[in-house]
């Protein structure tokens, strides 16, 4: 909204020329001070019409409201999400197909869950009000009557640990509530009471589950700070996303339908978790070999979007062109291969996941990102500084990276055309859901490729080529 405003009021154009207007390349500012000082003075003057009252005030109520939209958009997919994942959770505890039973979950449930978030959230706000409220008149209590501030501190502790107690209670109840909605098939404010019975009857289940959940959070969170130390903090959230908030889920609905006697007696699984492993790459490889067999115009699509944003950006760049740059040696000469080949297989796969998945809302989002992708590489590549080292950079990781995100995109279109197919009733319930274990299978085998493009990028893409350019 920013951008479009200054532009309607002609203020890039005139900012464009006043960059244009400034003379030469920045001064050293150690070697020459009043130099550097002159040249910023050109700078602010030629930048300083973005900045007015109105240009500010369009810029604050363009983050609030994208704020209040992005929470609203979070809310309602978690909502969706958490209504088919419990859904499917259930079907898997009771012997039942979990992909049938989790569109059928989303469809029915999401609503209630959405009701559930909503009503946690006004609990927290409630709560944080009236614990300010009483800190307040107990503050200004206290320094009236004793006039003094001597009780502040321990007034305001005794109130932050009752707000912290109070939010954990808060959480605690609706922590089993989602999965109260799914195994008792009941409204939101149905499933509160029916948690509070199962707190009462079975106190141990769910102090279990609390302190596994503690643990974990825990445990995550300083892994992430680890992690984040060493810059390879993508990998943590995604082992969240597929491992840890699945498999607690499956934990809590366990709990709750086994308290209720709703759940069947547990499968034994004869093979070991290394057969497993590699029977699941095996069959991920060959769902994508697949993939890309029957899909052939999809793909050709994709590959058209991505060289013609890539192209875009490319032009869009001219305007920066010796004005700023990009350097990708600068960009790698720190790096430690172990954990930088673990940030790059980590991003690469929570892009190409967002880029396939996020195609059911009509393969709009997938389409997005692929066109984003493109103008990003696009102005990546016309500002680097030395284009030939770019390029041996990218080549090695670039033939497995570069086609894992095309398969990506094409994997989102195919599963908006889908999506699309199961709301007008041209496929039924079955054959959406036989698309999307497809869908998952052919996101491991995405996964091989680019764990294998991560390696070749943090051990080998930086360093091989310095010898030879």
């Amino acid at each position: 909204m920013v951008g479009v405003f200054l532009w309607a009021t002609g203020t890039i154009d005139a900012i464009r020329t006043g960059i244009n207007s400034v003379e030469g390349p920045a001064p050293n500012p150690e070697q020459n001070p009043e130099a550097f000082t002159a040249w910023m003075d050109q700078v602010w003057t030629a930048i300083e019409a973005a900045f007015t009252p109105i240009t500010g005030m369009v810029s604050i109520l363009t983050l609030v409201a994208a704020v209040l939209i992005a929470i609203g958009i979070t809310i309602f997919l978690y909502a969706l999400t958490s209504a088919g994942q419990l859904a499917t959770c259930y079907a898997r505890l009771r012997d039942e197909r979990g992909m049938v039973a989790g569109i059928a979950g989303t469809r029915r449930f999401w609503l209630s869950m959405l009701g559930l978030y909503v009503l946690e959230v006004l609990l927290w706000i409630l709560v944080s009000i009236f614990l300010l409220i009483g800190l307040g008149l107990s503050t200004l209590l206290s320094t009236a009557v004793l006039d003094t501030a001597i009780l502040l501190v321990p007034i305001w502790l005794i109130g932050s640990f009752v707000w912290v107690c109070s939010i954990l209670a808060v959480r605690a109840v609706f922590a089993f509530a989602p999965v109260a909605v799914v195994v008792d098939d009941t409204t939101a404010f149905g499933s509160l009471t029916n948690v509070l019975g199962f707190i009462r009857s079975a106190p141990v289940e769910a102090i279990f589950y609390y302190a596994i959940s503690l643990i974990v959070s825990i445990g995550f969170a300083s892994l992430l700070s680890v992690f984040s130390i060493v810059s390879a903090g993508t990998i943590v959230p995604l082992i969240m996303l597929l491992l840890v908030t699945p498999a607690l889920d499956l934990l809590k609905t366990a709990l709750y339908g086994g308290y209720r006697g709703r759940i069947a007696s547990p499968v034994t699984i004869e093979q070991s978790l290394r057969s497993q492993f590699t029977g699941g790459i095996r069959r991920g490889l060959s769902a994508l070999g697949g993939f890309i067999r029957s899909t052939p115009g999809i793909h050709a699509l994709v590959v058209i979007l991505g060289v013609g944003t890539f192209v875009a950006g490319w032009v869009l760049a001219a305007p920066l062109d010796g004005i700023t740059s990009a350097s990708i040696a600068t960009r790698t000469q720190d790096i430690f291969p172990p954990t930088t080949a673990l940030e790059f297989f980590g991003n690469n796969w929570m892009v190409a996941l967002t880029t396939a998945f996020s195609g059911l809302a009509l393969a709009i989002p997938a389409l997005f990102s692929i066109a984003f992708n493109g103008v990003f590489l696009g102005v990546t590549a016309r500002l680097e500084i030395e284009p030939l080292e770019l390029l041996a950079f990218v080549v090695p990781h670039g033939i497995f990276e570069i086609p894992a995100i095309i398969f990506a995109g094409a994997l989102g279109v195919h599963l908006g055309i889908a999506f699309w197919k199961a709301l007008v009733g041209s496929i039924d319930r079955p054959t959406f859901a036989d698309e999307l274990e497809r869908a998952f299978w052919v996101m491991i085998g995405i996964g091989v490729l680019l764990a294998i493009a991560g390696f070749i990028e943090g051990f080998i893409s930086p360093f091989y080529y310095k010898p030879f350019l």
